[in-house]
């Protein structure tokens, strides 16, 4: 037998330097320098203001990730850079990897710390961090957003509702799927004019209700035919995830789906890798817990959920699809 190589190993242990050159190349408008066809590298640093040596550093660097094509010494951004990090799209994760640079970076750097007490870092905000913060924590929502309305057909239904997210945009994609659904969203009340000002945005507000109330105790009611609760199970206890989860079966319909979406720690051979990931994540930032998939079966199941798929969405969360029983 072949001897084993330490490929993989060093890859995951430099993945730190991929990451902060990713970070760099966003941040200097590398992508969107490209955006408009393939540039050599002295018209990259013309574009973004770097040396030519930086300019060819990162252009390497994303070249061997993957990101740029390079040929006859000119780069262009490969597929996926042109749609999520060219600045031409309403998912340019620009404000994402600002996040991640800028937020979240410092705080794994915290993550020995963390380990060893069983703590989260120190997140250390001020107005211009959570404006950062948020602005990264809502493209990213988005992005989510666009691969459920890509993933999931929303056309058999016509009320839901949208209980305690993060985002708007899961509930805006489905209504611009479905020209015949109808939406309540009850959310925290700090949310109520991000609601308003997305919905005007995108000319929805005729076709939806905004309902404040806090996520851990708000019971809408109703009989909707689908129900969303993107990004609320990691946020809190196993006590209150029963009981929002009970919440939402009583504003269910018999028969009515439920859409669940979160990370979360698998039991398969081969763990998902941005799962695990979003484990250490919330945790180092602010003590939320990605939960095992298995345990949020068992509170579907006993708040009168029956799951019956799972949805894996790319470079997103996992989405567990139940029906009201």
């Amino acid at each position: 037998m072949a001897a084993p190589i330490p490929d993989r190993i060093v890859d995951i242990a430099i993945g730190y330097m991929g990451a902060k050159q990713l970070f760099a190349a966003s941040r200097i408008g590398l992508f969107r320098a490209l955006a408009d066809g393939p540039h050599t590298v002295a018209e990259i640093a013309g574009a973004t203001g770097v040396s030519e040596q930086i300019a060819r550093i990162l252009a390497d660097a994303m070249n061997a990730q993957g990101l740029l094509d390079r040929a006859d010494g000119r780069y262009s951004l490969a597929e996926d850079a042109a749609a999520y990090l060219g600045g031409q799209s309403a998912t340019d994760l620009a404000p994402f990897l600002t996040f991640l640079n800028e937020i979240s970076y410092a705080h794994w750097l915290q993550f020995d710390a963390t380990v060893d007490t069983t703590k989260p870092g120190d997140l250390q905000m001020d107005d211009a961090r959570w404006a950062t913060f948020m602005a990264g924590v809502m493209r990213y929502n988005a992005l989510h957003a666009s691969m459920l309305a890509r993933e999931f057909d929303f056309a058999p239904y016509k009320s839901m509702v949208d209980l305690g997210g993060l985002s708007p945009e899961f509930a805006i994609g489905a209504m611009r799927a479905n020209p015949d659904l109808a939406v309540r969203f009850v959310f925290a009340p700090m949310a109520t004019q991000g609601i308003t000002d997305a919905l005007a945005a995108a000319g929805l507000s005729d076709r939806a209700t905004i309902e404040p109330a806090e996520t851990a105790t708000a019971a809408p009611g109703g009989e909707h035919d689908i129900v969303m609760v993107n990004h609320v199970v990691h946020r809190f206890t196993p006590e209150q995830n029963r009981e929002i989860l009970a919440n939402a079966r009583a504003a269910a319909s018999p028969g009515a789906t439920l859409l669940l979406l979160d990370f979360f720690l698998d039991d398969d051979e081969r763990q998902r890798r941005i799962d695990a990931l979003h484990a250490g994540e919330y945790f180092v930032i602010d003590g939320t817990i990605v939960y095992p998939e298995a345990e949020v079966r068992a509170w579907l199941e006993e708040a009168g959920w029956r799951p019956r798929d799972v949805l894996a969405l790319p470079g997103s969360p996992r989405v567990l699809v139940a029906h009201a029983v």
